[in-house]
């Protein structure tokens, strides 16, 4: 079991996004450059992004992307779904089919796990984890040093 870089440079993404979306429409360029993913792989999960209902998307000069809900209310369970990210830690993917189409011995332990992973990834919201960065950023500045892609938010971690 693992999660893929689908649903890592997902959730890094939209941290990103929730970061900077009081200032307006955020550009994939811009969160491309900043988390050093690639841009049509951007471009591929925000369209499932905003299929999902995560995001919108806004057209033209000064265009990009912003939350479609309030942060408090985007889980990283529902980033993580909305790329159609599995995170299975069973081998049948859930079937029930391990072992000569009967569950394995161990298929309970991993259909657990599975359900304490996913209640805890329900447990965060994208809230907590933007307020993370920006309470990293702020001790980052006070110690003159910057945080990975974050270097344009210095000025609002010192307010």
């Amino acid at each position: 079991m693992r999660l893929t870089t689908k649903g890592r440079f997902a959730v890094t993404a939209m941290i990103d996004l929730g970061l900077r979306h009081e200032r307006g429409p955020v550009t994939l360029a811009g969160i491309s450059e900043r988390q050093k993913i690639s841009l049509s792989y951007l471009e591929q999960l925000f369209g499932r992004l905003r299929r999902q209902g995560l995001v919108d998307s806004v057209r033209g000069p000064g265009g990009g992307y912003c939350l479609a809900k309030a942060m408090e209310d985007i889980t990283v369970a529902d980033i993580i779904r909305a790329v159609d990210e599995p995170i299975d830690a069973t081998q049948c993917g859930g079937l029930g089919n391990c072992h000569d189409d009967e569950p394995c011995m161990t298929h309970d332990l991993w259909t657990s796990l599975n359900m304490h992973i996913y209640q805890y990834l329900e447990s965060v919201s994208l809230a907590e984890l933007v307020n993370c960065q920006i309470e990293k950023q702020k001790k980052a500045a006070q110690e003159g040093r910057e945080v990975l892609g974050t270097a344009d938010l210095k000025v609002a971690a010192l307010g």
